[in-house]
C-alpha cells in the first residue's frame, strides 16, 4: 500500500505540463551592522599630536587610525572631531573671537601690508620670531633723522650757500652726536627686530659718520700727518695737502661703491628708497672726483664738481626727509598717508620663485 501511495506521488509530481509546488526559500540570516569608528590610537601612536599647529611625523590628521569600535566604545566621527586638538592659529571652542585674532595677529609677529612694512622699516617684509615689533618702538625714523640732520647741513656748505664752506668743518658735532650715535643706534636696534638690510645700511652710514667727523678732528691728527716740510707749522695747513685729498678719495669711492649696492637692494622696497641711494651714489662718485681734481691742482674743476656733489646730496636728503615724513605720519595713525611709489612687486622675492619652481615645475621650466 506504501509502494502505491509513493508510486502515485512520484507521479504527480514528475507529470509533464505541471510545475512542482513552488518552496519557501529559506531568508537569509541578517547580517550584523558594524559600523566602523575612528579612534586616535594613543597607544599605538604615541606620535600623533598637534605641536604648534603643525603635523609631528608619524601622524597625519586626516587620516588617523581607523578602529571598529562598534562595541568598544561610544564615541563617534563627529566626537573624534570634537576632541581633535586645535591649532593654535585657529579659532577654536577653547578661543573667544578676540584671542584668535590676536593669535593670527602675532603668528608671524608682522601684520601689516608689504607696502606699509617696507615704508616705515625700509626692509623689505620678512618673518621673524617673536612680537619685538608691537612691544617695541620702531628705530627705523630715529635713524634715519640722524641721517637728515648731517647730510642736510653739509650738502647746503658743499654748495657754498650764503657762504659756507669749509667742507664740513663747521657741523663736526653733529657727525658724532647725530649722524654717528642715532644711525648706530637704530641699525642695533634694527638687527633686534631682524630687519638685516636696514641694520647694515644704519650701522655702515654711522659708521662714516663717527670716521667723517673723526677725520675733520684735529685731535686725531688725520691730516695733520702731511705737513712733512716744516713740521713746527700749523698741522692745520695738511687739509690742503694734494696727498690728503688724493688719499681721502678713496675713502669716498668705496662709499660709492656700497651705495650702489645698496641702490640695487632698494629695488624691491620702494622709489623714496632708490631716490636716495642714487644721490648718494652721485654724491660720492662726483666728490671723489672733486677731491682728486683738487690733488691735482685743478681748483676749478674740483670746485664745480664739490657744487655738483653738494646737490646730489641735496637730493637724497630731500627724498629722505619726504620719506621720513610718510613714517611719523604712519607712527601716529595719521588719516593721511603720503606714498612713497612701492616697487616690491616687480621683483618678486627668491623664496617666491624657488617656491612656485617647486609647485609647479612644468610651468616655470
Amino acid at each position: 500500500m506504501d509502494t502505491y501511495l509513493n508510486f502515485h506521488r512520484q507521479r504527480d509530481v514528475d507529470r509533464p505540463g505541471q510545475q512542482p509546488p513552488p518552496r519557501t526559500p529559506a531568508l537569509p540570516e541578517p547580517e550584523q551592522v558594524r559600523t566602523p569608528q575612528w579612534k586616535l590610537d594613543d597607544d599605538q601612536h604615541p606620535n600623533s599630536r598637534w605641536n604648534n599647529g603643525d603635523t609631528e611625523k608619524g601622524f597625519n590628521p586626516t587620516f588617523p587610525s581607523m578602529q571598529d569600535l562598534s562595541e568598544e566604545s561610544g564615541r563617534t566621527h563627529n566626537k573624534y572631531l570634537n576632541h581633535s586638538p586645535v591649532s593654535p592659529y585657529q579659532a577654536g571652542r577653547d578661543h573667544s573671537s578676540d584671542e584668535a585674532l590676536h593669535k593670527l595677529r602675532t603668528a608671524n609677529s608682522v601684520t601689516i601690508s608689504p607696502e606699509l612694512f617696507e615704508k616705515i622699516y625700509l626692509n623689505p617684509q620678512n618673518n621673524v620670531k617673536g612680537d619685538l615689533r608691537q612691544t617695541f618702538g620702531n628705530p627705523t625714523p630715529l635713524a634715519l633723522l640722524g641721517f637728515l640732520l648731517s647730510l642736510s647741513p653739509l650738502s647746503c656748505e658743499l654748495m657754498g650757500w650764503r657762504g659756507a664752506g669749509g667742507n664740513g668743518v663747521a657741523t663736526i658735532a653733529a657727525y658724532y652726536f647725530i649722524g654717528g650715535f642715532l644711525m648706530s643706534l637704530g641699525g642695533i636696534l634694527e638687527f633686534f627686530l631682524g630687519n638685516t638690510f636696514s641694520f647694515v645700511v644704519f650701522c655702515s652710514f654711522g659708521g662714516f659718520w663717527f670716521t667723517l667727523g673723526g677725520t675733520l678732528t684735529p685731535a686725531f691728527n688725520a691730516y695733520g700727518a702731511y705737513v712733512t716740510d716744516n713740521p713746527g707749522n700749523d698741522p692745520n695747513l695738511g687739509i690742503t695737502s694734494p696727498e690728503f685729498h688724493a688719499s681721502f678719495g678713496f675713502f669716498l669711492l668705496f662709499m660709492g661703491l656700497m651705495s650702489f649696492i645698496y641702490l640695487i637692494c632698494a629695488l624691491r622696497t620702494n622709489l623714496v628708497f632708490v631716490a636716495i641711494f642714487f644721490g648718494l651714489l652721485m654724491t660720492f662718485v662726483v666728490l671723489t672726483g672733486s677731491y682728486w681734481h683738487l690733488a691735482m691742482g685743478n681748483a676749478v674743476m674740483a670746485q664745480k664738481l664739490q657744487v655738483a656733489a653738494g646737490a646730489f646730496g641735496f637730493m637724497a636728503v630731500m627724498a629722505g626727509w619726504w620719506i621720513f615724513f610718510a613714517q611719523m605720519l604712519a607712527s601716529v595713525d595719521f588719516p593721511i598717508e603720503i606714498p612713497v611709489g612701492d616697487i616690491s612687486h616687480f621683483i618678486k622675492p627668491l623664496s617666491e620663485v624657488k617656491s612656485a619652481k617647486s609647485k609647479y615645475p612644468s610651468h616655470t621650466n
